[in-house]
């Protein structure tokens, strides 16, 4: 470029501003400083130019080693994964190959039990086939047998069969009641024991008073002057009082006292009280009589609500009807032997509920049921049927829908069959409340029968040489010959007994029966 600019200096004139030429070197110093600036400017161009390529050069060296780095880096990485694909690969062919074994060991061996299934089916319809053969051939020689047992014996089949079963039952006879007694004793082991704690505990938690009672049915007058006036002038009186109260009036020479008769307990009540106020007043004749008979029916009355509503509240029971109260209240006026029915029904329902309670099952709804169970009583003699179903009917009717209470009313004598548990539930507090000491009385003639049947069902036994009711006919002792009566037997005479005891006779609570067979050796020493 310097090279270039040299002829120009040198041929090219200059003119200054006073018409002076200047000589051509110092334009030429100018172009060369200007050249030599020119010149330097483009060494250090060309420096930083080769500076920047070196740095270029630097950094492409540079990212080539980190790419490379990175693709080593990327290639370790893949063939770590290949490996590890290879080793599962591996590990998947050696669990299939064992796999494979397995399935060929087991298909061997079920190919073998097919073939041994096989064998043994073979054998066992050889077997069968044996089986049946010498079962016909059985058959054929039992019928041979039979035959010639017939033509020696000159029985029949049914003769024979008897005179056998005769022949077993006599020679077993002693082993059947052993196996009795056995049979027998396992079973009550275990109830028994069971069935008398409940009872036991039933009882010793409701220990109330014994709850017998009876109605008054005799006034006492002060004088047989107030006799006569009871009877009145042409026995209008009594009549009187006979038609406002439907009793019936017994005036005897018996002193002191008249009687009245009714089987309606509340209307002998009513008639019972206002005889009791007439003969106390003094004044007698048939409008005072209605008066106070008016009156005492309206107290009576409130008497028998409250009564029942008394009896709800202590069993605390709720949601009955008005009639059932009025019902239950009338069973304060009405005795079972001299027992009060509704002290009875009050007994059973607390007895009921913890029997159930101790069985697991509902205590309310069991001490309803025993409530309840004796309502017919209150209306016995004023419609036919025996009162369980009276009763059933007449709590059905006035509101009680629940199943388990109608089946305990109309089941707890077993005219019906028991459909839930709670019936002989109320059956068993029944017959505790019942049997419990001086619970109930009986007179004196059907207390003798009862014992006489008792006595006689004994009697009636073989073997049996004496019978004794004692206890008050809640046991009964019976004596046996020792020399025909073996113990087992005893055990077998004594379950008959208390069979048809249970069976023919009617009674309260529970008889024991107790059998004794003892052998006496008596020597005289002299």
């Amino acid at each position: 470029m310097i090279d270039a600019l040299l002829p120009l200096a040198t041929t090219t004139p200059i003119t200054g501003s006073q018409g002076v030429h200047w000589a051509l070197p110092a334009a030429g110093a100018l172009v060369l400083g200007i050249a030599l600036g020119v010149v330097g400017v483009l060494l250090f161009a060309k420096s930083i130019v080769a500076k920047a390529k070196t740095e270029a050069d630097s950094i492409r060296n540079k990212a080539e080693v980190e790419a490379d780095k990175a693709a080593l880096d990327r290639k370790r990485q893949a063939d770590k994964e290949i490996e590890a694909s290879r080793s599962e690969l591996m590990e998947t062919e050696r669990s299939l190959t064992k796999r494979e074994s397995k399935l060929e060991r087991a298909q061997d061996a079920l190919a073998s039990k097919e073939q041994s299934i096989a064998d043994r089916t073979r054998n066992l319809d050889q077997r069968d086939a044996t089986i049946a053969e010498r079962e016909a051939e059985a058959v054929e020689l039992v019928r041979k047998q039979t035959a010639e047992l017939h033509r020696v014996t000159q029985l029949s089949a049914d003769q024979a069969k008897e005179i056998l079963l005769s022949r077993v039952e006599d020679e077993n006879r002693a082993e059947v009641a052993k196996r009795v007694r056995e049979i027998h004793e396992e079973a009550e082991a275990g109830a028994r024991e069971k069935t008398q704690e409940i009872l036991l505990q039933a009882i010793q938690r409701y220990a109330s008073e014994t709850t017998s009672d009876a109605t008054v049915r005799s006034v006492p007058i002060p004088s047989d002057d107030m006799k006569g006036r009871i009877i009145g002038r042409e026995g209008r009186n009594i009549r009187a009082i006979e038609k406002a109260t439907g009793v019936d009036i017994i005036v005897d020479d018996t002193p002191g006292v008249i009687v009245v008769s009714c089987f309606d307990k509340v209307r002998q009540a009513i008639a019972v009280e206002a005889l009791s106020r007439l003969v106390a007043d003094g004044r007698m004749h048939p409008t005072r009589i209605e008066e106070v008979v008016e009156k005492v029916q309206s107290e009576i009355g409130e008497k028998v609500v409250k009564a029942g509503k008394d009896a709800a509240v202590e069993t605390s029971l709720r949601g009955f009807n008005p009639k059932i109260i009025e019902a239950m209240g009338k069973l304060h006026y009405r005795t079972s032997y001299g027992q009060n029915v509704l002290r009875h029904s009050v007994e059973v329902a607390f007895l009921s509920q913890i029997i159930a309670e101790q069985l697991g099952l509902d205590g309310r709804l069991a001490r309803r049921c025993g409530f309840l169970h004796d309502i017919g009583k209150a209306m016995d003699h004023e419609m036919e049927g025996g009162h369980p179903k009276i009763g059933m009917d007449f709590a059905k009717q006035h509101g009680e829908k629940e199943e388990a209470v109608l089946n305990a009313i109309g089941g707890h004598h077993a005219d019906i069959p028991a459909t839930t548990f709670y019936t002989p539930i109320v059956m068993a507090a029944d017959a505790v409340s019942s049997a419990r000491p001086g619970a109930r009385r009986e007179s004196m003639e059907r207390y003798v029968q009862r014992l006489t049947e008792l006595q006689d069902i004994a009697l009636s036994q073989p073997g049996v040489i004496e019978a004794h009711a004692i206890q008050a006919g809640r046991e009964v002792r019976v004596m046996i010959d020792a020399e025909r009566v073996s113990d087992d037997e005893a055990y077998l005479i004594a379950h008959n007994i208390a069979k048809r005891v249970s069976d023919e006779m009617t009674f309260p609570g529970e008889i024991r029966v107790t059998v004794l067979r003892e052998t006496r050796a008596i020597e005289i020493a002299r």
